[in-house]
């Protein structure tokens, strides 16, 4: 759980999301993070995860790929592109949602987390398979990441109204974006 909670570049995009649109658009980007982690999970569990980590021009390719969609939608919150209506809820929900999904797919190290944390409790004398241990106890940490997110999207939420006077949703939607580019730059000149 304390893991769960460190900030990350998941929970800074969930907080980012509730703080600019609100906590339904916080919430959306919590489920996204939370599904787009099964797929580290099955990746974890069927061996993808040694190969990106076997793999280091793989691992900086998912890497760069992953800062690149970053400040891509840093740079849009940034600079919107054209007027929204804001009774696009819905249509914002699912962006948010589909975004959020992108966002954790692309993000190598949580494939790395599972390939160094969950062996250490996979008990290969077992008589359950290995890539049931692995796919048990990814959702257990999934579980206890999205608890984490919750959480986040919760205190993101209770501080959205000292940010929400009028005309502040600009700016605060900027200075997300900005947190966001400033993510996908560090991650990019670690790459370097």
């Amino acid at each position: 759980m304390a893991f769960a909670c460190m900030p990350g570049p998941a929970i800074l995009y969930m907080s980012a999301q509730t703080l600019a649109h609100g906590h339904r658009a916080g919430l959306m980007a919590a489920l996204g993070i939370h599904l787009g982690c099964y797929v580290h999970i099955a990746g974890a569990s069927i061996g993808l995860a040694a190969l990106l980590h076997h793999a280091p021009a793989l691992y900086t390719a998912v890497r760069t790929a992953g800062a690149l969609y970053m400040l891509w939608l840093g740079g849009r919150m940034i600079v919107p592109p054209g007027a929204r209506a804001e009774t696009e809820t819905r249509p914002r929900q699912r962006k948010v949602l589909h975004d959020s999904i992108v966002v954790e797919v692309l993000n190598p190290k949580t494939a790395l987390f599972f390939l160094t944390f969950l062996p250490q409790f996979v008990d290969p004398a077992a008589t359950t398979p290995d890539w049931l241990q692995f796919l048990l106890l990814g959702v257990i940490v999934n579980g206890a990441f999205s608890l984490g997110d919750l959480a986040s999207v919760g205190i993101a939420s209770l501080a959205a109204p000292l940010v929400s006077t009028p005309g502040s949703g600009l700016w605060v939607s900027r200075i997300s974006g900005c947190i966001l580019v400033g993510l996908s730059l560090a991650i990019m000149l670690r790459i370097l």
